[in-house]
This record gives structure tokens, C-alpha cells and sequence, in this order.
């Protein structure tokens, strides 16, 4: 078979606009409705997209701007995810948990559980917290700094995968006739020393069917870079042109080699905000009727935060984006990549906002079927992608919008898959199966 591309739907509550809630065919209580998020993983699952990702934040948006927007309640994703188990049978199923305000032994505790009752198609996104607000809410009056973070985050990763290789795939014989439950022999202790963390183990999960859940990371910059070169499988990146996804995909997949990893070993998925029209001027005029619900402070505070957590309020909304400081809370890669885009296109403050409001920096197409399917062909053809994360306006709308239109496009020209290849995230994308290190 022909290399196939890869996607997972992104899934934010409303949609990924910052006004999708306001929108007359959106559910506004989507944060807390099951039933809508169930709908959405059955239509995902339905055109076989490889899997769902559910983002996370450890704190609800307090200031005054906030109560404009719909950010502030959702579901827990992991709870949200084993939910979604039940009643989905192959996608996988992609959340994010933190390694600044968690504890390793929880996280590794959680995913397996996850892997189990899916039936191997958990995955984790491994972060570090890029909100401030989160800080105080785990007894911190300031975020922990940027290389900090990503060193906690390295030691994180060893202790969890560790744990995750606590029992031997046979361990557990369940033998009632010699009373065994499980061979002594082949327990594993961490017993995991280190500068963050002190952690004896075993885990109390058996290894899991997919030896150990995907690990996935969406950090861009140079210390994020190494980090997923290091130890992700899959990266969720925002580029926002061929050339610089081009660069990216060829710099992170030629540090693999100094790990001992083949190029195979890691899939680079940009993320794309895509506005499905019959015609390229309905789809125009279904991303204007967001954009006219973007209020110019809405979006000033959704592009501060993304800049890393700026108070962009006092600053006039016609004037030019103010020089900010090197984030070492925030996102230094997403600093870069607004600051540039504002240089580049002369936007104000408003106009960055209100450019930001859909895609949030990531790559973005608005188009007919074709016309998308073109773009996202040229990226994954010419060395800029091994598949993308697809983030919509609006839900479930725009997720069918792209399911009915874009994804058999694809499926013609034989770059996406009509069946699953197996039962495991592991083995949709192709990804081997780890071996336990104690073994």
C-alpha cells in the first residue's frame, strides 16, 4: 500500500472559532453534553479518521472578558474519553494531561486504565502548562519557568513509561489450579530515583494491549523540539505556510538519529483549520458569519493568552502589536509565529485577533472540497506532513462538513484510508509497538 495520510479531529466543545457558541446551529452547553460528544466521535469514526484529541486546562478564564466567552466549563478529558470507549470501536482516543501540575504515578495509572477499556487506543499528549492561572490553583504564585518545565517534563516521561513497563505482557497467568496469579519473575520495579521525582512503583495496571499508550506533544520550540525528538511518536504542530512546515517536518525528523529512531518512528500532524463550502464562495461566506461574531476584545484577550498570558487590554485596538518580552510562561514558539504574522501583514491589534479567532495560528483553508483536499495533498506530498489535526469552526457542522466533502476527496485520490488497518491506534498509524525495556 501507498503511503496514506494521517488525521485526527481536534474537538473543542462549540468549535475551535472563539465565537463558534454564539453560532444559531451550535449547542451552547456542548462543554458538559455527552450526547454531543458521542455524536462526534461516531462521526469521526464513521469516515475513519485515526483519532480524536481532547486539549485540557487545570483552570477556568476569571477575567471580565471571559464571561464572554464559552472556555470556562468542559469535561475532564480522560473521564471524557473513557466514556467515549464505550460506545466508539477504533478510533483512538488522544488527551492531554500536563506534567507541571501532575504526579507521574497518576498519569501512568490513568492512560493504562484508558489503553485497557479501549481495547489499546489511548494516547497521551504530553504538555507543559502554558497558563499562569493554573499555577494557582497547585499553591504556586508564579508558573514554573520555561526550562524548568521542560525538565520536569523529560524526567516525567522516564518515570511514566517506566511504570508503564512495570509487568511483562504475560505476567498475569490467573492460574486457579496452582493458585498463581502472576509470575514473581517477571514484575518489574522502577524504583526511580531523580532530580523531580522519587517514585518506587510497580504500576497496579497490567502492561496495557498496546504495550504502552501513544505518546504525542505539540511543543515547537528548540527545547520542545528535542524533548519530541526524544521521546514523542506523534507531534501536533501549528505552521502556518508550506515552507516553514517544510522546515520543521525535515529539522525534527533529522534529530531523530542522534536517539537511535528511524524517521517512521515519529508522525508530524500540522494542525489546519478548514471552512468546507460547496463553492469557494459559500465556504467564504460561512467563515465571515464567525468572524462577524468576534467581538475586537474577545479576540485581543484570546490572542494575549496565546502570546503568553499578556494583558492586551490597555493598548488601543487600532494600534500595532506591542512589543512583548520572550514568554517563559507561555508558548514560545506560538509567540513567534503571531509576532511574525503581525509583522509580516502590518495588522493591528484587532485585525491580529480577529485573523487568530478560527485557527489560532494554524494553518488555515477555507475552499471547496478540492480545493482543500489540493493543499493538505501538497503539504503531505512534498515533505511538510505525515497527516494533520483538523480543527473546524463550528460542531458537529463543520466535523461533517469535512467528513462529507473533504475526506472522500481524499479517499479518491488514495492518499486516506477506507478501512482501518487494525484495532489499535498503534497500528492505524502505523507505529510499532514498544518493547519493555526490563526484558
Amino acid at each position: 500500500m501507498s503511503r496514506q495520510l494521517k488525521l485526527g479531529a481536534f474537538l473543542m466543545a462549540t468549535g475551535h472559532h472563539v465565537a463558534a457558541w454564539r453560532h444559531p446551529q451550535v449547542p451552547a452547553n456542548a462543554g458538559l453534553d455527552f450526547a454531543h460528544y458521542k455524536r462526534l466521535a461516531q462521526i469521526a469514526e464513521a469516515a475513519k479518521f485515526d483519532a480524536l484529541f481532547v486539549a485540557d486546562s487545570v483552570a477556568a478564564p476569571t477575567q471580565t472578558i471571559a464571561s464572554r466567552m464559552a472556555r470556562s466549563d468542559h469535561f475532564e478529558p480522560l473521564t471524557l474519553l473513557s466514556a467515549l470507549s464505550a460506545v466508539t470501536e477504533h478510533i483512538g482516543l488522544i488527551a492531554t494531561a500536563t506534567t507541571s501540575y501532575n504526579e507521574p504515578y497518576h498519569v501512568a495509572r490513568k492512560f493504562a486504565s484508558l489503553d485497557h477499556l479501549s481495547g489499546g487506543r489511548a494516547g497521551w499528549n504530553l504538555v507543559t502548562s502554558d497558563n499562569a492561572a493554573e499555577a494557582l490553583n497547585f499553591g504556586r504564585e508564579e508558573h514554573i519557568a520555561h526550562a524548568e518545565r521542560y525538565s520536569r517534563a523529560r524526567e516525567f516521561h522516564q518515570v511514566v513509561t517506566g511504570l508503564w513497563d512495570s509487568w511483562e505482557d504475560d505476567a498475569f497467568v490467573r492460574d486457579k489450579a496452582s493458585g498463581a496469579y502472576y509470575d514473581p519473575a517477571k514484575l518489574h520495579v522502577l524504583d526511580h530515583v531523580g532530580e523531580h521525582f522519587r517514585v518506587k512503583g510497580p504500576l497496579n495496571v497490567a502492561r496495557s494491549p498496546q504495550g504502552q499508550p501513544v505518546i504525542v506533544q505539540a511543543g515547537s520550540s528548540e527545547t520542545g523540539r528535542e524533548l519530541a525528538a526524544q521521546t514523542a511518536e506523534v507531534v501536533f504542530t501549528a505552521q502556518t505556510s508550506l515552507a516553514g512546515a517544510q522546515a520543521f517536518y525535515a529539522d525534527l525528523k533529522g534529530r531523530l538519529t542522534k536517539y537511535g529512531r528511524s524517521a517512521d518512528s515519529l508522525k508530524i500532524m500540522p494542525g489546519v483549520f478548514v471552512v468546507v463550502g460547496q463553492t469557494e464562495a459559500e465556504a467564504q461566506e460561512k467563515c465571515e458569519t464567525f468572524q462577524q461574531l468576534v467581538e475586537p476584545e474577545v479576540g485581543v484577550a484570546l490572542l494575549g493568552r496565546m502570546l503568553g498570558n499578556f494583558d492586551l487590554s490597555k493598548y488601543p485596538l487600532d494600534g500595532p502589536l506591542p512589543e512583548l518580552p520572550l514568554t517563559d510562561s507561555g508558548q514560545q514558539s506560538r509567540q513567534k509565529l503571531l509576532t511574525d504574522l503581525a509583522g509580516r501583514e502590518n495588522l493591528t491589534l484587532a485585525e491580529l485577533g480577529r485573523r487568530i479567532a478560527g485557527g489560532r495560528g494554524h494553518y488555515s483553508l477555507v475552499g471547496t472540497p478540492a480545493q482543500i483536499a489540493d493543499r493538505l495533498q501538497a503539504w503531505f506530498e512534498q515533505g511538510a506532513a505525515d497527516g494533520f489535526n483538523v480543527l473546524v469552526p463550528h460542531l458537529p457542522g463543520g466535523l461533517e462538513d469535512f467528513t462529507h466533502g473533504v475526506v472522500p476527496e481524499l479517499q479518491r485520490r488514495g492518499l486516506f484510508r477506507t478501512e482501518y488497518e487494525g484495532r489499535t491506534l498503534r497500528e492505524n498509524l502505523g507505529l510499532a509497538r514498544p518493547q519493555n525495556r526490563f526484558v
